[in-house]
């Protein structure tokens, strides 16, 4: 039988690599570990389907009884606390107490937490990470109030939309000049200011929150936004802490080669905390998409499975989307360079270009062009604008 495998995270990644262990033949123990109570879930519908119907029943990726029949071990509510390389151990704090779990191989998925900005008067505002957070929320938004959210980004502008749409009012605060501006390119940027203008919300941008209080929010210029609550959705910060103590190496999250191993070969990292190399650049990125979390997975549980030191390197696709109102943005691949240029294929197609050619390409309610394009990015052949433009008009 093959030596024990440890998942320490049981998000949507660390589950994927239990599944993808069993469904590669792996035969020794798995066990998975995860620091909140219940069922792994999916996160991305919380800040959008979960706040309108509240089914936490249908964000459950797998049942209790998967863990018994594919002989998983699930530690819910527990806690890594310490890597023991040299033992190749684990120590944990759960429900039970303190104790340690041996591993031949170790996956880290510790995921991200919720950034904390300098912003005075934290403990003011709500957070919206976890199901939890999500159920807190779906209690404030029992009648009409007057919100602010703190973030621009998918999970403000998600839940920004759903709020609107229940009668809320609502004041979208970005301390960057322009909507999710690590993500997506100025064109899309404004496309969707014009979309959540035109729905009711109100936009700050450019200018940071700098305090909350129990009746809104205050900018760096002075302009104050009322507000009933609070929501804090200014991005998030890799959970390296533990890898960090066990010496091994991190850059904007743990970095790993191109097969996901850290600089200790029998632990591997993967999802959002994870520092990998751009299949298209070698650059390190770091990717807060759950498709990636899962395409890590797949491949570090081959790796583990199959044992094989010449297998593939990582080089899926990156994809990623965000429902906002009836709009889906989708995006595939990544367009992280400093050199990036932009194109309006249409006004809800845009194509990222850099030093390498084709990067990615934007699009909205536009499905059919979204695969195409991934389809494309995934083959050797260069894709030139002529021929998105004829992809778009199709």
């Amino acid at each position: 039988m093959a030596g024990p495998v440890v998942i320490a995270g049981a998000g949507q990644g660390g589950l994927q690599a239990a599944i993808s262990l069993r469904q590669a033949g792996f035969d020794g123990p798995v066990t998975l570990i995860g620091s909140e109570p219940g069922l792994p879930y999916q996160r991305p519908p919380l800040s959008k389907a979960y706040l309108k119907d509240g089914d936490a029943d249908a964000l459950a990726l797998r049942p209790q009884s998967f863990f018994e029949t594919k002989d998983v071990t699930y530690l819910p509510e527990t806690t890594v606390t310490r890597i023991d390389r040299d033992a190749g151990r684990v120590e944990v704090t759960g429900p039970a107490g303190d104790s340690a779990l041996p591993y031949e191989n170790l996956v880290l998925a510790t995921g991200t937490r919720n950034m904390r900005p300098p912003i005075e008067g934290l403990e003011h505002a709500c957070d919206l990470r976890t199901l939890a957070d999500a159920r807190t929320l779906r209690g404030r938004l029992d009648a009409p109030r007057r919100i602010a959210v703190i973030g621009g980004g998918f999970i403000g502008l998600e839940f920004a939309a759903v709020a609107v749409k229940q009668g809320h009012e609502v004041a979208v605060i970005e301390a960057a000049p322009r909507l999710m501006a690590r993500a997506v390119s100025p064109l899309m940027s404004n496309r969707f200011a014009t979309l959540h203008r035109d729905w009711g919300a109100e936009l700050f941008l450019g200018q940071p929150a700098v305090s909350v209080d129990e009746a809104g929010v205050t900018l760096a210029d002075g302009t104050r936004v009322p507000a009933d609550f609070v929501l804090l959705a200014a991005g998030v910060q890799p959970n390296v802490e533990l890898a960090e103590d066990a010496g091994l190496e991190t850059a904007n999250g743990i970095r790993v080669d191109t097969r996901l191993r850290t600089s200790d070969p029998a632990i591997s990292a993967l999802g959002d905390c994870a520092s990998f190399p751009d299949p298209r650049t070698g650059r390190h990125v770091r990717l807060e998409s759950v498709q990636a979390a899962t395409d890590h997975a797949r491949l570090i549980a081959a790796r583990i499975a199959g044992d094989d030191p010449d297998g593939p390197d990582y080089a899926a696709v990156p994809w990623f989307w965000s429902d906002q109102g009836d709009r889906k943005l989708q995006i595939a691949g990544f367009a992280g360079g400093p050199d990036t240029t932009d194109e309006a294929v249409t006004e809800n197609v845009v194509a990222r270009f850099d030093e390498h050619g084709l990067a990615a390409v934007e699009t909205i309610n536009a499905a059919r062009v979204h695969m195409k394009v991934r389809r494309m990015l995934a083959s050797a052949d260069p894709i030139e604008l002529s021929l998105l433009e004829e992809l778009a008009a199709a």
